[in-house]
């Protein structure tokens, strides 16, 4: 039987599906990865993105197109994590700018979905590559066009688009010569895939399980009060709430919503997208700020919490360890990608920083070189653009600097910053942890934001990166042959040493990186590397290179045996 048109109950039910089809093929997507390196993360990011638009999908039980296009969107844009995340978020978002004022979708509604979104996505990646997944939704778009004016059902529609979509993935290896020679299609490309193989689905009528899409445990901010047993605490209740946006809302409403939320208590933090509005307040009076918050939409995860009583229960704790805690002159956090919290009240200030970090050791060197919040994601877990919000929200600073230190983090990064109007946040583009590091070193308080994104920008240039870790899988890349269990050498520019021996296999990587011009080795070692290897490879190396400074920290990273570092 043909599908002439799509509603907003199918729509939601194909949404899932696309979900529920790439979080089972998550591994297998993660596999592709070029590099044969244990933190291939492509599908678990992809994944954790749709997620966060499908718990509010599912959570719709009258859906509109309207209130699909905004919780597809926000979701999608909030639950963003790595590159390949940011890229569907964006997909997701210009698909959704077309569908909010229709009722139905048919064969030329979407196309035309196709072409926003495929125009979205391009936008948002300053470089766009092509043998990636932009590549896959472009050449569906296209296919798309050509099809809407002869098919007009949706089934044939999808399963030639599809079709389509699956020659031209297989096709990318031929556009990336990387590609190629590892044998594998684009990872993003694949996870695109799936999806709307998924959403396909369940247009042609296989049912889903919508409850597998149940929300799950409230997110939270977590705001602290000051551990002062004299303090007085004015406004008694920490309420949160989003706001879905049903109405119109510029920045003058903005600007009268917060007036409002003022005069009835503090602590105020009120961020805003296209679609949604994420409230905090601390008040005597959170019915009031619900009552406000819904003339403008519907309200989701409200909470409220009596910060009364969790300051006597938090002061009650700190007692017991007063004499064993040394004194802070001002707070510091180091937080996971999923629980950010707030330190306590400190003085507002010129510039404030944001590194993405991990491991225990390199947590303490970013904390020694001044930097304020901590996001602990790194390589296996990227944080969120949510986490990143929160974590902008959270420095009291005019001027905050964000340092990925990933390349997997950057395009999050900056879909964070497109998203702050109240701060000025510039992103360093740190591929690597010694590169922010190298960035923070440079900073002078002296100098002006643009000046300073200048030299700290100019000192990571001067800064190569080794890294060394094991191989997952059996492949063959960057002209070496490559078997499962390897020690691998990584550098900038790609694989540079293979072996079967950490101590060996690290040795030889530094020989590739070091040149005449050198003039500083350093070695961050990991959680697997014990103290004792680690200083023979010091003692080694302060042999060798007699004419380089050699510094040796403990870096505590998972899955790298070791982080290097030559200047």
């Amino acid at each position: 039987m043909a599908v002439m048109m799509i509603d907003a109950g199918m729509l939601q039910k194909a949404f899932l599906a696309g979900a529920q089809c790439i979080e089972g093929k998550k591994e297998y997507i993660n596999q592709l990865n070029v590099f044969p390196v244990p933190d291939g993360d492509t599908g678990t990011n992809m994944t954790l993105t749709i997620m966060s638009a499908a718990k509010e999908v599912a959570a719709l039980e009258n859906p509109t197109m309207r209130t699909l296009s905004k919780a597809i969107s926000s979701g999608s844009l909030r639950g963003a994590r790595g590159n390949s995340g940011v890229i569907l978020s964006q997909l997701f978002r210009g698909f959704c700018r077309e569908i909010a004022d229709k009722e139905t979708l048919t064969t030329e509604d979407l196309a035309v979905c196709f072409d926003q979104a495929v125009a979205t996505a391009y936008k948002a990646v300053m470089k766009p590559k092509e043998g990636t997944i932009l590549t896959v939704a472009k050449g569906m778009a296209e296919k798309a066009n050509e099809l809407y004016r002869k098919v007009k059902d949706i089934e044939e529609f999808g399963r030639l688009i599809i079709e389509y979509g699956n020659e031209v993935l297989a096709y990318t290896p031929e556009l990336l010569p990387v590609l190629k020679e590892a044998g594998v299609v684009d990872s993003g490309g694949q996870g695109l895939m799936e999806v709307l193989q998924g959403a396909f689905q369940s247009v042609v009528g296989k049912e889903i399980e919508i409850t597998a899409f149940a929300p799950g445990p409230e997110e939270k901010f977590e705001f602290t009060v000051e551990d002062d047993p004299d303090a007085e605490i004015t406004f008694g209740y920490c309420t949160e709430f989003i706001i879905m946006l049903e109405q119109e809302y510029d920045d003058d409403t903005e600007a009268e919503f917060k007036e409002y939320l003022s005069s009835i208590g503090d602590s105020l933090v009120v961020v805003s997208d296209d679609d949604i509005v994420k409230v905090h307040v601390h008040t005597n009076h959170p019915g009031l700020a619900f009552e406000k918050g819904l003339t403008y939409g519907s309200l989701t995860r409200m909470k409220i919490d009596n910060m009364r009583e969790e300051h006597k229960e938090k002061l009650a704790k700190a007692a017991e360890h007063k004499q064993s805690e040394p004194k802070k002159e001002e707070a510091r956090g180091t937080v996971s990608a999923s629980e950010l919290s707030k330190p306590a009240k400190v003085k507002a200030k010129d510039y404030g920083f944001i590194s993405v970090t991990i491991g225990e050791g390199m947590n303490e060197i970013f904390e020694g070189l001044g930097v304020d919040y901590l996001i602990e994601g790194g390589q296996t877990m990227n944080p969120s653009t949510e986490d990143l919000l929160n974590a902008i929200e959270q420095v009291n600073a005019k001027t905050v600097f964000i340092l990925p230190n990933n390349k997997n983090i950057i395009l999050a990064a900056q879909q964070a910053q497109s998203l702050v109007e109240k701060k000025e946040v510039i992103v360093i583009p740190s591929k690597t942890i010694p590169q922010g590091i190298s960035a923070v070193i440079a900073f002078d308080p002296s100098q002006t934001p643009e000046d300073n994104t200048t030299g700290m920008t100019d000192a990571m240039s001067y800064v190569k990166t080794g890294q060394v870790t094991y191989a997952v899988r059996d492949t063959s890349i960057d002209g070496k042959s490559i078997k499962l269990g390897d020690i691998m050498g990584i550098a900038d520019d790609g694989i540079r040493t293979v072996g079967r021996d950490v101590h060996d296999t690290t040795l030889e990587l530094i020989d590739e990186l070091v040149d005449e011009e050198s003039e500083l080795i350093c070695l961050y070692y990991g959680d697997e590397v014990q103290e004792d290897d680690a200083n023979t490879l010091f003692d080694i190396l302060e042999k060798k290179y007699k004419n380089c400074d050699i510094e040796m920290h403990y870096g505590g990273q998972p899955i790298y045996y070791y982080v290097i570092s030559v200047e």
